[in-house]
């Protein structure tokens, strides 16, 4: 009878998916090389743990340690900012290091690989620490998601130094017996976990081309810590950002574009995307995606009054996902769309 690991069966799932996103070529291109070292590394742990490919066994901390600077690089492009080939190139000397690691300095592969998962899922995390605005790649219908999501991604690298921590130590006392055990629980835990989120649709969106005035660099601040206190200068010039913002979004409906982001809306206005976000976040205490979702569900309510379905309003106002949008209404109205149309026709 034919048993499969775990991990491989991790790898199939995951490989049906790649050859999914693949085919269909809906999503940034890193995606699919981040989700393609997954399933490259779960075949290598299967075939070299549990089908007797021993010499596999050599190649299996090289290829684990591509993961995570390409989950990192794809955060950066897809998330952040484009692709810098001069500084992201650096991040390549990683699975480079650990090569030479297995060839000349086989004692430090364990201690090399667990500083790796864990400096780059605290990385990702601390990028994180400013919220949503932080993120101005991403699609603003989905406000918060992106980065719930990515942050799990981080966890899930920090829980592999965690495994690899574990396995060591293993080694080192009685317990080596649990090492199988380890690496299949572990391994394929957080294979599955960096996986499946990087699948999500909220994550999704059109890669931004803009190298100027769109992203910025320093992540923006957290935009529900509400209003701060400014100079008047300062308020003057979140005033005129804020009344050009304004006239672009009612002139030319931007809201309604679902893959619009506050890189695509920064750089509509000309200026850097933290300027942009810190004059709405102190003119209205909200971030850039809820500011810009306000107005989604306000056009999302007009057509509800006007008949619409559901649906149809959903896909009017601007959001890609009936749970993004459902989040947002009962947000902003404090109302499902079902009820407050119910409501309506009473």
């Amino acid at each position: 009878m034919l048993v499969l690991p775990i991990s491989l069966v991790v790898s199939l799932i995951l490989g049906f998916q790649l050859l999914r996103l693949v085919v269909r070529d809906d999503r940034p291109r890193p995606f699919s090389l981040l989700l393609g070292a997954i399933v490259a590394q779960g075949i290598v742990i299967s075939l070299s743990q549990y089908y007797g490919v021993t010499g596999l066994r050599i190649l299996q901390p090289v290829t684990a340690s591509i993961i995570p600077p390409l989950a990192w690089i794809t955060f950066l492009s897809t998330a952040v900012r484009p692709v810098r080939m001069r500084a992201d190139a650096v991040h390549l000397a990683v699975p480079v290091v650990v090569a030479l690691c297995v060839a000349f300095v086989p004692l430090a592969i364990d201690a090399v690989l667990i500083a790796v998962f864990a400096a780059y899922g605290a990385a990702i995390l601390l990028a994180l620490r400013h919220g949503p605005d932080a993120l101005p790649r991403t699609r603003l219908d989905a406000d918060r998601l992106p980065g719930w999501i990515w942050a799990a991604i981080g966890v899930s690298l920090i829980l592999s130094a965690v495994s690899d921590a574990l396995i060591a130590l293993a080694m080192m006392t009685r317990y080596a017996w649990l090492m199988p055990a380890i690496i299949s629980a572990f391994s394929s835990f957080y294979l599955l976990m960096i996986g499946a989120l990087s699948l999500s649709q909220n994550l999704a969106g059109k890669p931004d081309d803009e190298t100027g005035a769109g992203p910025a660099d320093d992540p923006a601040h957290e935009g529900d810590s509400g209003r701060t206190a400014v100079s008047p200068e300062d308020a003057r010039d979140d005033a005129r950002l804020m009344d050009g913002l304004t006239a672009l979004l009612d002139r030319q409906e931007l809201y309604l574009d679902p893959d619009l982001t506050l890189a695509r809306l920064a750089k509509r206005l000309g200026v850097p995307a933290k300027q942009l976000s810190t004059a709405i976040n102190r003119s209205t205490g909200n971030n850039v995606s809820r500011h810009i979702n306000g107005y989604r569900i306000r056009r999302a309510c007009d057509r509800l009054a006007a008949g619409d379905t559901v649906t149809a309003a959903m896909l009017d106002s601007g959001f890609n996902t009936k749970s993004n949008f459902n989040r947002e209404f009962l947000r902003v109205t404090g109302m499902t769309p079902s009820a407050w149309q119910a409501r309506g026709n009473d």
